[in-house]
C-alpha cells in the first residue's frame, strides 16, 4: 500500500492516498465541482469565498458515509449514539469527529447506509460496474489551452479488461427515476461533471474513449438503484460550459478579481406562472 500524499501534486498523473483534506484544499488546481461554482447562477466571488471558508453539512456526512460503505474507502465512519443532533453533547461529539477528519453518523443513519450498500450489491449492473478496480484515485492533468492544472477524483476507476472503459459515479438521491435524475443533472451540473472526468481519463492516456455513467440510489427503503448515462448533446453542452469556467478561473487568478453579481441595476420581471395565477377567470355563460 502506497504512503499517503500529504501535499497536492504539482505534476500530472494518477495518485493514490491523497487525503480528502489535501485534495479538496488544493488551491492550485481546478476541480469539476469548483468549475461549476464559477458558472451562473453562482459567481466567482462565491467560489472564492467557499474556498476560503469551507462548510460542513449533515447531508454531506450522509453522502460521504454512503460512498465509503459502497466503495469500501474514504473517510472513517464513527457512529454517534443519539437520536438527532439537537443536544449540545451530540453536536460537540459530531464536531470533534469532523475535526479528526472522520465522518460522524447517527446510529439510525449508519444502519440505513449499511442497508443501502446491501441493496446496491444485489443490483447486478451496479455491482459489476463497481467491481474489479480501485476507488477514489486522484487524477491531475494540465489543460492544454490554458496550462492550468485540473483535477478529478472518480468514485471508481475500473481495471481495463475490454475495449471500452466505463467510469461509474455513485449518487444518492430522493428519486432514482431517470426523469427525476435528468432534472437533478441540470440542477447540479452533472452534464459538466461527466465530460470533465472523461477529459482527465483521455489526457492521462488511461483510455482514448471512455464512457461515464451514473449509479443512482434512493435514500429510503427499498433503496432502489438505477444506472443512467447522459445524452451526447448534454455532454457537449457540459464541455462548452467547462471551457467557460476554466477561462473564467484563469482570468480571475491573473487579475485577482473574483466578481459577484456586478454593480449595475438590473430590470427583472416576474416568472410567467405568477401572471397566470392572477389572470381573470373566464366569465360564466348565463343560460
Amino acid at each position: 500500500m502506497s504512503a499517503p500524499v500529504l501535499l497536492a501534486p504539482t505534476e500530472p498523473g494518477v495518485y493514490d492516498g491523497i487525503p480528502d483534506k489535501v485534495y479538496h484544499g488544493d488551491r492550485n488546481s481546478l476541480s469539476s465541482s469548483g468549475a461549476r461554482r464559477l458558472l451562473p447562477p453562482t459567481t466567482p466571488a462565491l467560489f472564492k469565498y467557499e474556498q476560503d471558508h469551507p462548510v460542513f453539512k449533515d447531508t454531506f456526512d450522509f453522502g460521504h458515509a454512503a460512498h465509503a460503505e459502497v466503495l469500501g474507502t474514504g473517510m472513517d465512519i464513527v457512529e454517534v449514539i443519539a437520536d438527532d443532533w439537537k443536544t449540545k453533547a451530540a453536536r460537540e461529539t459530531r464536531d470533534d469527529i469532523r475535526a479528526q477528519g472522520k465522518t460522524p453518523l447517527l446510529s439510525k443513519d449508519l444502519a440505513k447506509v449499511h442497508e443501502m450498500a446491501d441493496a446496491l450489491r444485489s443490483h447486478e449492473t451496479a455491482a459489476t460496474l463497481l467491481s474489479n478496480g480501485k476507488a477514489e484515485q486522484s487524477l491531475y492533468w494540465r489543460d492544454q489551452a490554458t496550462g492550468i492544472m485540473r483535477r478529478a477524483r472518480p468514485d471508481w476507476l475500473p481495471n481495463l479488461t475490454g475495449s471500452r472503459l466505463i467510469i461509474p459515479d455513485y449518487k444518492t438521491a430522493v428519486s432514482a427515476d431517470e426523469n427525476d435524475f435528468a432534472k437533478a443533472a441540470g440542477d447540479y451540473g452533472y452534464h459538466c461533471q461527466a465530460p470533465w472526468y472523461i477529459d482527465g481519463i483521455v489526457e492521462l492516456g488511461i483510455h482514448p474513449d471512455p464512457e461515464f455513467v451514473f449509479v443512482v440510489q434512493e435514500k429510503e427503503p427499498p433503496y432502489l438503484v438505477n444506472v443512467v448515462r447522459l445524452a451526447p448533446e448534454a455532454l457537449e453542452l457540459g464541455r462548452q460550459l467547462n471551457r467557460i469556467a476554466i477561462e473564467t478561473y484563469v482570468t480571475c487568478r491573473q487579475t485577482g478579481i473574483w466578481p459577484g453579481y456586478g454593480e449595475d441595476i438590473k430590470l427583472v420581471d416576474l416568472p410567467p406562472w405568477v401572471y397566470n395565477q392572477h389572470e381573470d377567470p373566464e366569465p360564466e355563460m348565463v343560460i
